[in-house]
């Protein structure tokens, strides 16, 4: 038996071994503490066009200029905005590299110099950018979970190779070969021994790719496995071989040569990977609407949800897709904040767009919850656009007093909408 590893340092690290993941990156733009100097947050379709070239520059440079015209000359803010002006185009002009398709900046010279960001093998909807008090991370976390890692398995009876995709690349790929099976000749032997011979090879080589991938999906926490091959000869003999743990993570099978291209197979397996998704988000959402009916381990609402999300209660956040889904009174949700706001800085606006933000990071900062974004998001806009699944519920002299006999009510109305 033949491994080859090109794996790259850590295995959220990219084929470069230099790019961050989104998640990566959400992790330490979540970790920055805001500072009285402005925060900018960039997003951009670096995709080409029909003549190969990039757009987003003349955006950037438009833009940003605009943006730093709102401070006043000589100031403290103007001096930091135009700074970051300076870095961020140095960046774009000098390295973005050829396969990149989207790119997220996160800078403010003011806290320290600071600047982070991603280059991705995906793209974002739109050039967008945004100057607040701090980062604006709701695009890159939806990024993130649309682009989860999951594990490809790519066999025959004699040669695998184990492949993670995230963000539109392979960040991990193993080959695995029985040399032996390959090379095996009958010679003087009679058939039927022949065949035995073969098949306990042939059994010895799935056992072997089910040990490689078993490491693997424990050592990097993997949820999602996709087993891709000839469903008729190689897939029954790896199924056969998988742990109940890991059979229960395989989302879909693939009828694929073990000479299909890497992206060929990235292409087939994300198509395969989505269906199964968006089936489990409709799952998830009915599963909420359900617990939240009967008063069991569910929140739903804008200021419900934000309430649990502070107080860590949350196992799973369910949030629409777009922001502009979010529907809230904004006085509640400002009596959320106030009543919380010893755990962290409460926007300086309420809006959609911010009160996303909040929602994604109470979500990964205090909940250490899972954050699950609703591309059909038709049956959550009757709570509002955002609910929670719990783990436990906690008393009323334990949470937070921003007035419960209105968090009652609120609740009341929305159970007889969902």
């Amino acid at each position: 038996m033949e491994t080859t590893n090109n794996r790259p340092p850590g295995l959220d690290s990219l084929d470069t071994g230099s790019r961050l993941t989104p998640n990566q990156l959400l992790d330490q733009v979540l970790m920055f503490e805001p500072v009285s100097a402005p925060f900018i947050s960039l997003y951009l379709d670096a995709r080409t066009n029909e003549n190969g070239q990039r757009t987003f520059l003349p955006f950037v440079r438009k833009q940003l200029t605009a943006r730093g015209k709102t401070y006043a000359d000589a100031s403290p803010e103007r001096a930091n905005f135009e700074e970051d002006f300076v870095r961020i185009l140095r960046y774009l002009e000098d390295e973005v590299e050829p396969d990149v398709q989207g790119i997220a900046i996160f800078a403010c010279s003011g806290a320290n110099d600071y600047f982070r960001a991603g280059a991705f093998s995906v793209p974002f909807e739109r050039n967008r950018l945004f100057v607040l008090e701090r980062p604006h991370v709701y695009p890159l976390a939806r990024l993130s979970e649309r682009y989860k890692h999951y594990a490809v398995v790519l066999a025959d009876t004699n040669r695998a190779q184990i492949f993670v995709f995230s963000a539109g690349s392979a960040i991990h790929k193993e080959k695995i070969e029985n040399t032996k099976t390959k090379h095996a000749k009958v010679g003087g032997w009679s058939q039927a021994r022949y065949q035995r011979h073969e098949q306990n090879y042939h059994l010895h080589h799935a056992r072997e790719v089910v040990e490689h991938l078993e490491r693997l999906v424990t050592d990097e926490q993997i949820d999602h496995v996709i087993l891709a091959g000839d469903e008729d000869v190689v897939i029954p003999l790896l199924r056969e071989q998988l742990p109940q743990t890991l059979s229960d993570k395989v989302v879909d099978t693939l009828s694929l040569s073990i000479d299909t291209s890497e992206h060929e197979l990235l292409q087939e397996s994300f198509k395969a990977f989505r269906a199964h998704d968006s089936l489990s988000d409709m799952e998830k959402v009915e599963r909420l609407l359900g617990e939240f009916r009967a008063d069991n381990l569910a929140v739903a609402g804008v200021p419900d949800t934000l309430a649990a999300l502070s107080n860590g209660q949350v196992e799973e956040l369910l949030i629409a897709s777009s922001p502009q889904q979010l529907k809230f009174d904004r006085t509640e949700v400002a009596k959320v904040l106030a009543a919380y706001e010893a755990l962290g800085e409460v926007p300086e606006i309420i809006d959609e767009r911010s009160v996303a933000d909040e929602l994604v990071r109470r979500a990964r900062q205090l909940s250490a919850a899972e954050v699950t974004f609703i591309e059909d998001a038709t049956r959550l806009e009757q709570v509002g656009g955002v609910g929670a699944l719990l783990r436990y519920r906690i008393s009323t002299d334990s949470a937070a007093p921003y007035d419960e006999s209105s968090a009652a009510s609120r609740s009341e109305a929305l159970v007889q909408r969902a």
